[in-house]
């Protein structure tokens, strides 16, 4: 299956911006529906797509090593025809031209093009110029962060999300003395609530991390490396490292003059933006959320592959499947959490089990319909739970359309 019998476009093919786990399953489903056109994929590192979740949790501990990262051994790609531009940065974008600028000045010509760039670090402005700020997002990010913790430092890590979280766990099994400074009153309150942030807190002071919360950063002592951080409270405490992880940002200011949103590629459901040729998956992308009323980013691994495959299928012409609701897992301690769903607009929260003994789910509902689910030690619990809050999505999209 060819997307044009021209020549100069079969050359042109599928062009995909970004070599994550979208690229990744955009590749995969072209060969898999019979597409024998070129497919091209566009990534900024020098390696193929790689698996990011392990690099803050066994990657960084040295549990396993780079090859074990890779979706596909490097054959894959000669064997199926998947032509990786490794180390090349999309730069800009001629829609009406169908062509990808790149930071080299070189031109990659395409019929159909996926935006899959993902997303980068959100930066702290003042640690520029130190050498001692990590950030976390490559496998270069995960492998220097490694090094340097085997010197078992005082860690300080700037923000409490799951990224957070989780290098602050691994750190600590690693031998690290580790703080962790959260602007919220608790951690993850924003999605979470109160309630299960205040359980966050108690999980991880009890692994001996220490959590410094409603606290914000009025400087940073050091020259070339900071060697305290001091509050606006006026505590000050010193470390070895700092590990920034306070979000992530569309990695699309490369579309600028594109005609398409830089906040997050607005899309529908199959991945189509406004240009006929041209879709968006994953990290870099929006999609409108009914719920909500606005176009959302959802940041998480399984998005990711799902709108990878769905917007290759929609460039072949094929039926995408209804969006399952979005999911994630991290690993703490020991311990597996799960989330599933969107909390927001939640009127009720609901646990069931033993939080003390890190084993229970905690249901959010909304008009006594379930709407997300977090769940502590409890994987074989997810599968059921996805389906309800799916099935109670679909119930209200249904009574939303006959309004």
């Amino acid at each position: 299956m060819s997307l044009s019998t021209s020549n100069g476009r079969r050359r042109a093919g599928v062009v995909i911006a970004g070599g994550g786990l979208a690229a990744q399953r955009a590749s995969e489903t072209l060969r898999r529906n019979g597409y024998d056109g070129a497919v091209r994929v566009i990534a900024r590192e020098p390696y193929s797509p790689y698996d990011r979740p392990p690099l803050s949790k066994e990657f960084l501990a040295g549990e396993v090593d780079e090859r074990a990262l890779e979706f596909r051994p490097q054959p894959w790609y000669a064997e199926h025809d998947v032509e990786l531009l490794l180390g090349e940065r999309a730069t800009g974008l001629d829609a009406p031209r169908r062509e990808v600028q790149l930071a080299g000045g070189g031109r990659v010509p395409f019929e159909q093009l996926l935006i899959a760039t993902g997303s980068a670090p959100r930066r702290l402005a003042g640690t520029e110029r130190y050498e001692n700020v990590y950030e976390l997002r490559t496998r270069d990010d995960a492998r220097a962060l490694r090094e340097a913790l085997s010197t078992r430092p005082r860690l300080i890590v700037i923000g409490a999300g799951f990224i957070g979280q989780e290098v602050a766990a691994t750190a600590k099994r690693l031998g690290a003395t580790v703080t962790i400074i959260e602007a919220a009153p608790t951690p993850l309150e924003a999605i979470l609530g109160p309630q299960l942030g205040e359980w966050f807190a108690d999980f991880h002071r009890r692994e001996g991390i220490e959590l410094v919360l409603s606290a914000r950063i009025a400087r940073f002592h050091g020259a070339r490396a900071v060697h305290a951080v001091e509050l606006e409270h006026g505590r000050r405490i010193e470390c070895d490292l700092l590990v920034v992880g306070i979000g992530t940002e569309p990695a699309t200011s490369w579309l600028r003059d594109s005609g398409l949103d830089q906040g997050g590629v607005r899309v529908d459901a199959a991945g189509r933006t406004p240009f006929p040729s041209i879709f968006a998956a994953g990290d870099a992308s929006a999609q409108f959320e009914p719920r909500r009323s606005a176009y959302v980013r959802t940041e998480h691994w399984e998005a990711a592959a799902r709108q990878g495959a769905s917007a290759a299928r929609a460039m072949l012409g094929l039926q995408t499947p209804a969006a399952a609701p979005p999911s994630f897992w991290s690993d703490q301690h020991g311990v597996r959490i799960q989330f599933v769903g969107d909390t927001h607009g939640a009127d009720r929260l609901e646990i069931d089990g033993q939080p003390a003994a890190r084993d229970f789910t905690a249901l959010f509902t909304h008009n006594d319909r379930p709407v997300a689910a977090l769940l502590v030690g409890r994987p074989r619990a997810l599968p059921e739970l996805r389906q309800r809050i799916h099935d109670a999505a679909r119930t209200n999209n249904h009574e939303r359309n006959a309004a």
